[in-house]
């Protein structure tokens, strides 16, 4: 997708990447809804709508962000594939520069197959092929000082890479850059919640923390009934600026001190499929365009609910101007707002 040059977000600064997004990429089949358990026996079950499309939470998140104008690199591993070729041309297509994605000769590409019901809930399939395997040095060290920002994505699908992750971070801080996490699901369930894993670590420095609601309270090792409010004033103590997805009731940012929050934006949504990394593009491009955590708040929740009008994460991905726009239609003011929040490398995320 080309750069919209009416974008705010470019810096007049040298360096040649807005956003250095590292994690996982594969081919998503969406099907669905389905509205009756998955039956198996051998059973064929038909539902309305099926697509193959991009997916993995950080290669749709960066191309929701080169959408809106920032201009994106993207690091991680693929095999020596088909489905391997199809996620680097299609990353390519949304205009997300690929030069860091490393050909694996000996592994698969992952593969998701993704299950959606009629009520917006999912299930969700993955083959892991390259993931077990990235690592730091899938990430090339000259771009950790040529990005003004390093985001990282589904943390638990990717056990080496993770532990390389806070060394990336310091290494990205000590540059010049910010940072972000979305950790996303964990299959095992563990959560790493006394940082034993290096997830504490992690934390430490990482500026921004994008989880959804029940993630964080995994992440936070709280009950289910926590209110959100407590659950990210919890994960904020630990370093980051905690910024929380809860679907349609909207979203919560809190800084360790206090709390901003939106209400969910209006939509009839076909797919939800990679909203959650929609929004994670809208907030840190408009944290990268010197807005208000309350803004990018709001225009954040704008960009996930723009990206459910179509079935899979990128085919409706707003640009800038779309997002704008209905953020000026829908955005609510957000009560009890903090507004600026300075981070342990002196960078000031507004």
């Amino acid at each position: 997708m080309p750069h919209n040059p009416t974008n705010p977000h470019r810096s007049p600064n040298a360096r040649a990447f807005d956003l250095l997004v590292v994690g996982d990429v594969n081919p998503d089949i969406v099907v669905g809804p389905l509205d009756a358990p998955l039956a198996f026996g051998q059973r064929e079950q038909l539902v309305d709508n099926g697509l193959l499309t991009l997916g993995g939470s950080a290669a749709i998140m960066a191309c929701g962000a080169a959408r809106l104008g920032l201009k994106v690199a993207f690091a991680g591993r693929v095999g020596d594939d088909e489905a391997g070729r199809f996620v680097v041309a299609a990353l390519a297509a949304r205009g997300v520069d690929t030069s860091a994605v490393r050909i694996d000769p000996a592994l698969s590409t992952p593969l998701t197959v993704v299950v959606t019901r009629g009520d917006g809930d999912r299930t969700i399939l993955t083959a892991p092929g390259t993931l077990a395997a990235t690592r730091a040095d899938d990430v090339p060290d000259a771009l950790l000082g040529d990005c003004r920002h390093v985001h990282a994505a589904s943390y638990f699908l990717m056990p080496h890479l993770a532990r390389a992750l806070p060394g990336l971070f310091r290494t990205a801080h000590d540059r010049g850059a910010t940072t972000s996490l979305d950790t996303n699901d964990d299959p095992a369930g563990t959560w790493d919640k006394d940082g034993s894993q290096g997830l504490g670590a992690l934390l430490a420095v990482t500026d921004i923390l994008l989880p959804n609601a029940r993630e964080a309270r995994a992440l936070a090792g709280l009950p289910e009934d926590t209110p959100l409010d407590t659950v990210a004033g919890q994960l904020a103590a630990r370093g980051p600026l905690v910024v929380v997805k809860d679907g349609a009731d909207g979203a919560l940012a809190h800084n360790g001190r206090s709390a901003v929050r939106t209400p969910g934006i209006p939509a009839r949504p076909l797919d939800t499929v990679g909203a959650g990394d929609s929004f994670d593009a809208g907030f840190v491009a408009a944290v990268l365009a010197g807005r208000s955590t309350a803004d990018a708040l709001e225009l954040a929740a704008v960009c996930g609910a723009l990206s459910t009008r179509a079935y899979g994460g990128t085919p409706a991905q707003p640009t800038w101007d779309e997002a704008h726009e209905a953020h000026q239609t829908h955005g609510a003011p957000a009560a009890d707002a903090a507004r600026t929040t300075t981070h342990r490398n002196g960078a000031t995320l507004a």
